[in-house]
């Protein structure tokens, strides 16, 4: 318990769990995007599905998916590694006596904690893959869609 390799598997656990899972149901993302950005053309899941695929064949279901995959690795990582991590620094600075008093706090303010790094790491991949699913000639992935959006925006964007 609590050693590097310990954080590693924690670590390997989140990228397996979010990334591999949210990359997995792109198609789905992609036509909620869609339905938020224009709910008259993407009235519904299933008409969205049939808009897509009429406009862009079976392969528009999947473009994001490289941004997807990443981004969602990269916050499934920092978010059970970090969990992992911060629950051990906060009992640790309470103390026996007092992490197991107040368990349930401290694994709360763990859980705040990692995830506040895990979104942060998340952002930027989200950001290119939410413009090229929602934006027609934006760019084709990540390649070409994060410099695309480092140019426009700035790494602050």
């Amino acid at each position: 318990m609590y050693s590097p390799a310990f954080y590693a598997a924690c670590t390997a656990g989140g990228i397996t769990s979010c990334g591999l899972t949210h990359m997995t149901v792109t198609p789905l993302d992609l036509v909620k995007c869609n339905m938020q950005i224009d709910p008259a053309k993407y009235k519904s899941i299933s008409s969205g599905f049939g808009v897509l695929l009429k406009e862009q064949g079976a392969k528009g279901f999947f473009r994001g998916w490289v941004p997807t995959l990443i981004g969602y690795s990269g916050q499934g990582a920092c978010k059970f590694g970090f969990y992992e991590f911060f629950k051990k620094y906060y009992s640790d600075i309470a103390g026996p006596e007092n992490a197991a008093k107040y368990k349930t706090l401290i694994y709360l303010a763990g859980s705040a904690s990692a995830e506040v790094i895990a979104d942060v790491a998340l952002c930027p991949m989200e950001a290119v893959k939410v413009r090229v699913q929602t934006q027609p000639g934006f760019a084709k992935g990540l390649s070409d869609g994060f410099p695309k959006f480092v140019k426009a925006q700035g790494y602050a964007g």
